[in-house]
């Protein structure tokens, strides 16, 4: 009798055992990790199991530290579009197709009010230029009160972002954050700054300084937004070879912005002998990058052979 209890004891334990093993399997074989984007600098990546966020990590971002609090940035998306400042935007009516993004990236002052057919009306980030916080600053009820679900990702040399009290940009970030203490401004680190340098040399060959090039906007945009992003749509972006194409549109270098032609605007810049931005080069590395990641270029579209 006791051998038979013992008998019914096991299989019991066994059948439970091989229950919970099924369970287990099937909830792991569920989880479909996506390809992690963080090719381009260091990510913390933190999987959360078996809950509703299972297909998507928490990422925090080191290079770039809040104003306010020293915290690190946390981004994570889904689908980014990436809005060019580029005068290709007008007329082209994307407007709700950009805003149904997961996040809507933008850079230094672009506007969107009376633009929002084209270009949309939502902002989740906007990356900008140290020279460009001025131009936010004239503006501080728009973009630091009104839009301030938006994050701002402020990005320069050490000289001007030292937190020392010599650091001017910083400074003037500071009085902004305690004006309206619900921005949420980040800056770049020195390090990211020396690792996005070190980027540029890696794929050009070429040393930033050495070459009296700045870096764009638009190349500190696309660095965090492939950490940041399982895909990037970007808007309005023109390729390394547009402006000697049959299809060459002459447009002004802004879309809100009459005047300065883009393409004179970036042929002056990738000739410059010092102190330009090599828009042109940066093209061709963009086109690499989409090569890689999930990159779409549109509005013009971009062939990548």
């Amino acid at each position: 009798m006791a051998c038979i209890l013992k008998r019914k004891s096991i299989i019991a334990v066994s059948s439970v055992a091989a229950f919970l093993f099924v369970i287990i399997f099937r909830l792991t074989n569920e989880v479909n990790f996506p390809l992690i984007l963080n090719c381009f600098g260091q990510t913390d990546v933190k999987w959360m199991l078996f809950s509703d966020k299972q297909k998507r990590p928490l990422r925090t971002h080191y290079g770039y530290i809040n104003i306010k609090t020293q915290e690190p940035l946390q981004l994570d998306c889904d689908v980014c579009a990436i809005v060019s400042n580029s005068g290709q935007m007008a007329g082209q009516k994307v407007g709700i197709e950009i805003d149904q993004s997961s996040c809507i990236w933008r850079m230094n002052n672009a506007p969107t009010k009376g633009y929002e057919e084209d270009v949309g009306k939502k902002t989740t980030i906007r990356v900008v230029s140290h020279t460009s916080v001025p131009l936010l600053l004239k503006n501080p009820e728009y973009f630091f009160k009104e839009a301030n679900s938006t994050v701002y990702v402020i990005w320069g040399p050490f000289r001007n972002m030292r937190k020392d009290g010599n650091g001017i940009v910083y400074n003037m970030l500071k009085k902004a954050v305690d004006s309206y203490p619900n921005a949420k401004i980040y800056v770049t680190t020195e390090k990211r700054m020396s690792y996005c340098d070190g980027v540029f040399k890696e794929e050009t060959g070429k040393d930033r300084v050495q070459s009296g090039s700045y870096l764009s906007t638009g190349w500190f945009t696309l660095i965090l937004a492939m950490d940041a992003c399982y895909g990037i749509h970007v808007y309005g972006m023109i390729n390394d070879t547009y402006c000697k194409s049959e299809a060459f549109r002459k447009v002004p270098y802004h879309y809100y912005e009459p005047g300065r032609d883009e393409c004179d605007e970036y042929f002056l810049h990738e000739n410059a002998p010092y102190g330009g931005h090599r828009f042109i080069t940066e093209k061709k590395v963009f086109a690499k990058w989409a090569k890689k990641h999930t990159i779409i270029f549109t509005h013009p579209n971009w062939t990548l052979s």
